[in-house]
């Protein structure tokens, strides 16, 4: 069985964790979800690509999920989320491409 790709890791770590704070109304549940998705994806990246294109990657995660609170009152709450999860999988399928 091969491995999930980490842009699906890190966009499902997003959208999960909000969708997991929201249907719970437990927002720390959903930043369990998040972090673990964000520590596996980190892991992933360094593999593959080395540590410091691994950690802009995570801050980019981090941004993501910081940037979708402000961008939310400008289009929505999912809209936001699925925005920043597709912005944050296509950094990482493009970086981990040309690696």
């Amino acid at each position: 069985m091969g491995r999930i790709p980490t842009s699906v890791v890190a966009a499902g770590g997003l959208v999960g964790g909000y969708g997991i704070a929201r249907w719970t109304k437990k927002r720390p549940l959903g930043g369990v979800a998040l972090a673990a998705a964000g520590t596996v994806a980190a892991r992933q990246w360094s593999g593959t690509v080395g540590a410091p294109k691994a950690a802009a990657l995570t801050g980019l995660y981090v941004a993501a999920f910081g940037g979708s609170h402000p961008l939310a009152k400008k289009i929505g709450a999912w809209p936001s989320v699925f925005a920043v999860a597709g912005g944050v999988a296509l950094a990482s399928w493009v970086v981990e491409s040309r690696a």
